[in-house]
């Protein structure tokens, strides 16, 4: 696994991702609204650094919450039985998820608020 080519890698690495967005409910509507905020940047003609800032945080709230799936189909094979810990740490890779969401809300807040702002001070 070590001396794996870059080419395999990657087809493995897009076959995870393929297989969370069929799989992952919270993971396709994460990732719709993703292509809804770039869409949204394009629009709004934003400068590099808040492209650079959305993008990041996107991808946080992706990798989270393939991190947050991944835990949870472990700990299902691992111990099919819920166990109060199990729970516990489920909730607790959840709650990660739930931390990046509500920051990235208030992060594409902040920078789109003074755009639509200007955007209605424009039709007035």
């Amino acid at each position: 696994m070590k001396n794996e080519n870059f080419l395999p890698s990657l087809k493995t690495s897009v076959s995870g991702l393929a297989i969370a967005f069929m799989e992952e409910n919270n993971f396709r509507k994460q990732f719709v609204i993703g292509i809804v905020v770039i869409f949204l940047m394009i629009g709004f003609d934003l400068n590099s650094i808040e492209k650079s800032i959305l993008l990041l945080t996107i991808l946080v709230v992706l990798s989270l919450e393939l991190i947050n799936s991944q835990i949870e189909k472990f700990l299902d094979v691992v111990q099919p039985e819920l166990h109060p810990k199990v729970k516990e740490i489920k909730d607790f890779s959840a709650g990660a998820v739930l931390l990046a969401s509500f920051g990235s809300v208030i992060i594409g807040v902040l920078i789109f608020l003074p755009y639509v702002i200007d955007l209605f001070g424009k039709y007035r």
